[in-house]
């Protein structure tokens, strides 16, 4: 089963049922679903400025995202340093480049959709 890396973006389209959910769960089928341990945090960011924005679904946005821990997605811990030397050689910021870097170390392919992490990632 081949290794994918899924960011945060990514995931919470699959999580918070946002429209690009149902591609990115497509994509994701038949492989090993990998990330930085930095993307719970991101996903809770992102669940906090939901609940900001659409303060009467709390209730559903929470239990969206307490679906997280069930998920099968492995965790690695990216060296602070390289993360931090491939986003000053890339532009992207330290968290974008731990994906990137994540992808680059297992030769996987990189689920995003950021279309400047994309952009990288692909070579454009």
């Amino acid at each position: 089963m081949p290794a994918k890396v899924v960011d945060a973006s990514a995931l919470a389209a699959v999580l918070f049922g946002e429209k690009a959910g149902p591609s990115i769960t497509g994509r994701l089928e038949e492989s090993l679903a990998m990330a930085p341990t930095l993307l719970r945090y991101e996903i809770a960011s992102v669940c906090r400025k939901k609940i900001g924005r659409y303060p009467q679904q709390r209730k559903s946005l929470l239990e969206a995202l307490a679906l997280f821990g069930s998920l099968e997605i492995g965790e690695v811990e990216v060296p602070p340093a390289e993360a931090t030397s491939l986003s000053e050689e890339t532009g992207l910021t330290v968290y974008d480049a731990s994906y990137l870097w994540l992808s680059r170390q297992l030769g996987a392919e990189l689920v995003t959709l950021d279309a400047r992490l994309e952009a990288v990632a692909s070579g454009r």
